[in-house]
């Protein structure tokens, strides 16, 4: 009898374990780890991905069922990307083959996927001398279209384009009419090192330099490496990932760039396209189907060795890595919040250990877990102080709420929005000529309408928060669930007025636009910049200097680079510093941090403003002075005191059901049993909860928390093992979710 061949295969449905098939006679030794296949399953089949032998079944083998058929020759995902998800799912306690659709592109990920082998020809769009997007007020459609590809560096492809500027194809083909766009069809061609020296700086400087030896060295050892990037705002650090990633290209090593935000890529992208042309993919959301998988292909193929790209990009099959950059790395937006919830931060460093690559994790203000790591000599610690060119960091001052009213007394009892000192700052800055960034973490016009009666406040009935009211449309919507209706003129409850209280970005710049009247004002938030298209235009024309005044929310924060603003106004610094989480004064020290870096970028100095009722705030003061490393070590005290990250892992358990009461008693169910099997104190695990969440009900869903505490991962995997046997038994109605080291606690 012929020896049966087994096989070990990930599914690609929620559940969890991996499965033992058979492999039919006519694929025997065809069948490569990552391959995708489709597999009987349940009374039909899946796509399944093959893992690799599986050991011998006694006797359940004869029961097993064969594989299918095969879906592609070559696996789209090659052995150390199924190392990393195997890694990831155990990590983050995920259904392996969920986790690997994730990883996967459009077209390749979902139930009929199948290959696609695209080809290598593609239209690019080059901008041309004398083009420019002002003078195209008439044709907003060809000046949002012109003004992305002067945001990328002057060149795209079609694709590209087309799907971040809706209509832009035939925008293209008139703005090659007029002589300003060539659009160019070619085969794709690779950069050579001559082309590397495109938009290089002169000089770094000593510390540039001192960066990039020690991250080259280190490539050049061919073995696993983590630093941390620290460097102020302005000093350079884009420069360094450019030297580093051109000197892994030289070694015939590909690299990888993670950016936190979409809005953040197609500057990033402009840098790194002026430097290696080609050689660039982009790996985000906002892509079309089409361009992502292309995009997956020639990376996997080895045709393109740079990715560029959000945290999913963690994922992206770059051939023969030599390093991972993760910009901004104290950003929250690298962990996902939903489905397989990894941070693409650890995923990165992860990565560099297995593959025996550089990581640099670079920021401003690091996470205090990241400069845990390089206190206990995990990451090795590189510092730029110094912005370039010896630019002065901006000056910080303090505007103390509670002592500075509004002069009118019509407003006396209002929040000020502009303080006097605010005011005569904005105005001598409009007057040299300069640009101000204002910023609002908050959108719409007033956070919540109040009956002025009875009390009530309007709320949303999914969710357990008010509703926000926006003036344009005028609308009253629900931030989380997405709920709109027309604005009430009366209570519900008594019919009594309803006063709008809070301060959102729409009320600012309504201010704005009456008291500088004079001034070009822009709004930048998620309503304002709905589309890719808004955003950019947004962007490219505070770029051009033809928008003075730039409100926003934190997607003006961070990345940007506007040598015009001399002046950043912080307009309600508290609100970030009263959010329900321990890390709240972590994520107060950064935002401000890095919204105060947009000023004096220039040749001009900058200066900082912040508004606050609570100045002697410990992030508030240290940020006067520029001193992150005060501020860490106070903070890193208090955290060790209260054993909370870095000196302990956590888990966050979310329960969310529709009925109120089955939710809160399986909750209670759960945390019994969690009780039961709690290690000895003496191991430091800690249950805290269950508790209702501090949104108890998000989009018509009851949701009741609780944590789990503990010196290691390893201390946590007997608990969670309890949690896992525990979702077998519930109800279709109540979901748990696992959060392994969760970024938020809301």
């Amino acid at each position: 009898m012929a020896e049966l061949l087994l096989a070990a295969v990930a599914v690609g449905r929620p559940v969890r374990g991996e499965f033992t098939y058979l492999v039919p006679e006519q694929l025997a030794g065809r069948l490569l780890p990552g391959q995708r296949i489709r597999v009987p399953f349940g009374r039909g089949s899946a796509l399944g991905f093959y893992l690799g032998p599986a050991k011998e079944t006694s006797a359940e083998t004869l029961r097993l069922k064969p594989i299918e058929r095969e879906l592609e020759r070559e696996p789209s995902l090659p052995p150390d990307l199924v190392s990393l998800l195997r890694f990831a799912a155990g990590h983050y306690h995920y259904p392996l083959g969920e986790a690997i659709r994730t990883a996967l592109p459009p077209g390749l990920s979902g139930k009929d996927a199948h290959e696609e082998v695209l080809p290598e020809i593609e239209v690019v769009a080059h901008v041309l001398p004398g083009a420019d997007p002002a003078t195209l007020s008439n044709a907003p459609a060809q000046s949002a279209a012109l003004s992305y590809l002067l945001a990328v560096g002057g060149s795209a492809g079609l694709t590209e384009v087309v799907h971040a500027i809706p209509g832009a194809r035939e925008s293209l083909k008139r703005l090659e009419k007029r002589r300003w766009v060539r659009l160019e069809r070619r085969e794709v061609q690779l950069p050579t090192s001559a082309d590397w020296d495109q938009g290089r700086p002169g000089r770094l400087t000593d510390e540039q330099r001192a960066a990039v030896a020690a991250i080259t060295s280190a490539i050049d050892s061919a073995t696993f490496s983590a630093f941390l990037l620290h460097g102020v705002t302005g000093s350079g650090k884009t420069e360094v990932y450019l030297r580093a990633v051109e000197h892994a290209l030289a070694t015939d090593r590909g690299g990888l760039i993670l950016v936190p935000e979409i809005a953040l890529t197609p500057q990033l992208v402009g840098r790194f396209r002026s430097r290696f042309g080609a050689q660039v993919a982009v790996l985000h959301s906002g892509l079309g189907d089409r361009e992502r998988l292309r995009y997956w292909q020639r990376l996997r193929s080895g045709s393109l060795r740079i990715a560029v790209g959000v945290r999913s990009a963690v994922f992206a099959p770059v051939t023969q890595l030599g390093i991972i950059v993760v910009d901004e790395e104290h950003d929250p937006s690298f962990k996902q919040e939903e489905k397989l919830r990894y941070h693409a931060r650890d995923l990165a460093v992860t990565r560099g250990q297995q593959l025996g690559a550089t990581v640099v994790l670079g920021s401003a203000t690091p996470s205090l877990e990241t400069l845990e790591n390089a206190q206990r000599g995990r990451y090795r610690k590189l510092e730029l102080h110094s912005r370039v060119d010896d630019r002065p960091l901006p000056q910080v001052s303090l505007i103390d709420l509670r002592l500075e009213r509004p002069k009118d007394p019509a407003r006396l009892t209002e929040p000020p929005l502009l303080s006097p000192p605010l005011f005569v700052a904005i105005r001598e800055v409009l007057g040299r000529g300069q640009q101000a960034i204002l910023f609002l973490n908050r959108r719409g016009h007033s956070p919540f309408l109040i009956c002025e009666v009875c009390g009530t406040s309007l709320r949303c009935a999914s969710c357990d928060v008010c509703l926000t009211h926006h003036l344009t449309p005028a609308r009253v919507i629900c931030h989380y669930c997405g709920f709109a209706s027309s604005v009430p003129s009366r209570c519900a409850e008594c019919r009594g007025p309803l006063l709008r209280l809070g301060v959102g970005t729409e009320r600012v710049e309504a201010e704005v636009a009456e008291r500088f009247p004079m001034a070009r004002v822009a709004r930048l938030d998620r309503d304002s910049a709905s589309s890719a298209q808004k955003l950019t235009s947004i962007l490219t024309a505070f770029a051009r200097r033809e928008i003075d005044i730039l409100l926003g929310t934190q997607m003006i924060a961070k990345g940007h680079d506007f040598p015009g603003v001399t002046l950043v106004c912080v307009l309600m610094a508290d609100s970030s510093l009263a959010f329900p989480d321990f890390r709240a004064a972590e994520r107060t020290f950064q935002l401000l941090t890095q919204v105060g870096g947009r000023a004096g970028r220039g040749a001009d100095a900058g200066r900082v403003m912040v508004q606050t009722y609570n100045p002697d705030a410990e992030p508030l003061q240290r940020m006067l002075v520029h001193d992150f490393d005060g501020f860490a070590r106070a903070e890193l005290k208090w955290r060790k005191a209260m054993a909370y990250p870095p000196f302990t892992r956590l888990v966050a358990l979310r329960i969310e059901g529709l009925d109120p009461q089955e939710t809160r008693t399986k909750a209670t169910e759960l945390a019994k049993r969690l009780a039961r099997k709690l290690p000895p104190p003496s191991w430091g695990v800690r249950l805290l909860g269950p508790a209702p969440a501090p949104i108890r009900k998000l989009k018509g869903k009851t949701r009741w928390q609780m944590l789990l505490k503990g010196p290691s991962h390893a201390s946590l995997a007997g608990p969670l093992s309890v949690v896992e046997a525990f979702l077998d038994e519930l109800p279709a109605s109540v979901k748990v979710a696992i959060d392994v080291d969760p970024a938020a606690m809301l």
